[in-house]
């Protein structure tokens, strides 16, 4: 082995620890939000410990002072004895009480600390960016969500207190064989030294493999929703068998890592219990030798004689003190496993959460006579206007275009131009106004997507992308509402750089229908109304009318009351489309982003809602991804992207009089794909 793999394997484990101290440190942050609960919960262990070893050894007292004296009597008075076990049963009651007082306070605590932990990792979840999750397996952060705060529940529940239980239990335990034994006590530990030795090699392995049986779980569900999801693809290519034993190999490694961690885990018991029963056995032949010979015996409180009740007194504490030492060894496994399901949560919230520096926002205006005063209202006008900060009138801006080289400062500067602004520089109208300079963006920075694009969309019009699958067209649409961002150059909206805008402002002014539609359980009301959540139900109503979605609507069971399950599974992929479209257009933006959104919809359907979209995008900016040509011809701007690039930028009309790659696209001369 090399040094540095040497250095590796001495700083692997050292590691590791440091990181589980840190995970477990994060879990009592949560359990010590219920101080109180906690307290009561460690005074009661300590009772119910304390009652334990206490009747233990109450045991000596039973046999040596209230019972062999009785032995032989004629007439015995039973009196004192019968008070001797009432105090025993007291003690017994106690502690039995004391357990079941803190079995009880602790699910409040761990229901509250999940609760707490599953709430606040799905509201991180809602602030991380796109770019998560496509790049994590959807199973896989739902996995965290079930089976890894499962691990954690059992571990708050379970192990932890049991563990706290079972040392305080062999400590108290412990100090009761000192007091009536040194000796004995000596030779217990000792036994107990070599049973440690064993413990640790078994629990090393087996939280190894506890590990790993997480991550495997986690795969397995990652593999499985993906599936289900893609079950029609599956079964239309026949991949059932290849799919099948992809997920036999994913079971197989997570059966090997459950079935060797089970393995180590489950003989640790009867290991400890067997050494525990030897050890018994041993105390009682020697505790049988030493009484019959007569030997001292010294305790905390002297030498006396070795006595009946002092050895079984002894042989129970011993089974007191080492049963702890394996409940202790076999929670090893569930924390393990708790910590790494814990480790796999928090590392969902440790994610970097969606950064968001602009300070640009949308409010709703009054518009003054002269077309440039506005006058901030709380109410909608419908009216918007972009509102810079104080002490922001545009300047910097300004100067940050006047930099720019070419065609990209043309640009810009025309944007500038363009944007109508209030006087004092700080309100700019929502008009729609869409230009690109010089950007460059790679959703791997060293692989660029986007090479020096440079365009511009003025307000009200149509904007078609069309191109070859990968020539980046969703990819621009994702930069216009900030899903990622750009790496060179700047993206302007009504004049203002996209990145100083608020996220949520800008969104807002944004429209979008994807290609894949998204229902909600719920009504068809509540999923239109999902664009703007205070659209009323006459808005949403007139919204499907607009899209032409109102008269299959109308067909349903009940109408726009209809309950919606499973992602709309009872409509048709068109019907779904419509609903989609819909919801865009309750939400009544200025400007529009359609990425396929026909493509689910059949010619015949299509030509309705066509008409409703014209409607929809009216007096707005659009920008429209199709691979149906058909449906851009009467766009005002069509540019033609490949491989990042823009190659040609005109009307219909302009590029088939071009006879250049749209034209070879719309006579099918060359494909699309």
């Amino acid at each position: 082995m090399s040094e540095s793999a040497a250095s590796k394997s001495r700083n692997r484990k050292p590691a590791l620890r440091r990181a589980d101290m840190k995970t477990i440190k994060r879990i009592f942050g949560y359990i010590f939000h219920y101080r109180w609960r906690v307290i009561a919960i460690v005074a009661c262990i300590l009772i119910g410990s304390a009652a334990q070893a206490g009747s233990a050894l109450f045991l000596q007292s039973l046999i040596d002072l209230y019972i062999l004296p009785l032995v032989g009597e004629v007439n015995p008075d039973w009196g004192p004895l019968i008070r001797a076990l009432t105090l025993m049963a007291i003690l017994y009651a106690i502690g039995t009480f004391s357990t079941w007082l803190w079995s009880w306070l602790i699910v409040k605590v761990e229901q509250g600390t999940l609760k707490t932990i599953r709430d606040q990792m799905f509201a991180h979840q809602q602030q991380l960016p796109i770019r998560y999750f496509d790049t994590h397996e959807h199973g896989d952060t739902m996995s965290r969500y079930t089976n890894d705060t499962d691990t954690l529940r059992q571990a708050i529940s379970q192990s932890f207190p049991q563990m706290f239980a079972s040392s305080v239990s062999a400590l108290a335990a412990l100090i009761a064989m000192l007091w009536l034994s040194v000796p004995f006590t000596v030779f217990t530990i000792a036994f107990t030294a070599v049973l440690i030795v064993v413990v640790r090699v078994l629990v090393g392995r087996s939280g190894l493999y506890f590990v790993r049986q997480q991550r495997s779980l986690g795969a397995v569900n990652g593999f499985v929703e993906e599936s289900v999801n893609g079950l029609k693809v599956i079964k239309v290519f026949n991949h059932e068998r290849s799919t099948a034993e992809t997920f036999n190999e994913k079971n197989k490694e997570l059966f090997d890592a459950s079935a060797a961690a089970n393995t180590y885990g489950n003989i640790l018991m009867p290991i400890i219990g067997n050494m525990g029963y030897l050890l018994y056995v041993l105390l009682a032949i020697v505790g049988g030798i030493t009484a019959i010979a007569g030997w001292p015996n010294l305790g905390l409180t002297g030498f006396s004689e070795f006595t009946l009740g002092t050895i079984i007194s002894v042989l129970t504490l011993s089974r007191a003190f080492i049963n702890p030492i394996g409940q202790v060894s076999m929670q090893f496994n569930m924390v393990m496993m708790a910590l790494a399901g814990a480790s796999r949560i928090f590392t969902l919230m440790d994610e970097p959460i969606e950064s968001d520096d602009g300070s640009v926002q949308l409010v709703n205006v009054e518009i003054g006579e002269d077309g440039r005063s506005f006058t901030e209202v709380d109410h909608e006008t419908g009216s918007w206007a972009w509102k810079r900060e104080a002490g922001d009138d545009g300047t910097r801006s300004l100067a940050a275009a006047e930099k720019l080289q070419g065609s990209a400062r043309e640009v810009a500067l025309k944007a500038k131009e363009s944007a109508i602004t209030s006087p004092d520089g700080r309100y700019t109208l929502l008009r729609g106004d869409v230009r690109f300079t010089d950007v460059t963006f790679g959703y791997d920075p060293d692989k660029p997507v986007l090479h020096d694009i440079t365009w511009f969309a003025e307000p009200g019009q149509k904007i078609a992308l069309v191109g070859a699958t990968g020539a980046g067209k969703t990819t621009v649409t994702n930069l216009i509402n900030r899903f990622y961002d750009i790496q060179q150059g700047q993206i302007l909206y009504d004049g203002i750089d996209v990145r100083n805008i608020q996220k949520p402002d800008l969104r807002r002014s944004l429209g979008i229908v994807l290609q894949d539609v998204n229902l909600f359980t719920g009504t068809v009301m509540d999923n239109i109304r999902y664009g703007r959540l205070d659209a009323s139900d006459e808005e949403c109503i007139e919204a499907a009318k607009l899209t032409n979605a109102d008269g299959f609507i109308r067909m349903l069971p009940n109408g726009y009351q209809t309950v919606l399950e499973g992602d709309g599974s009872g409509l048709s992929q068109g019907q779904r489309q419509l609903i989609s479209i819909a919801r865009a257009a309750a939400a009544d933006p200025p400007a529009m982003i359609l990425d396929e959104a026909t493509s689910s919809i059949d010619t015949r359907t299509e030509e309705v809602v066509q008409a409703g979209m014209d409607a929809l995008m009216k007096g707005r900016t659009v920008f429209v991804i199709a691979h149906r040509l058909s449906t851009v011809r009467n766009s005002d701007v069509i540019m033609v992207l490949d491989h990042g690039r823009i190659i040609e930028r005109g009307s219909h009309e302009e590029l088939i009089a071009k006879k250049g790659e749209y034209y070879q696209l719309y006579t099918g001369a060359v494909e699309l794909e």
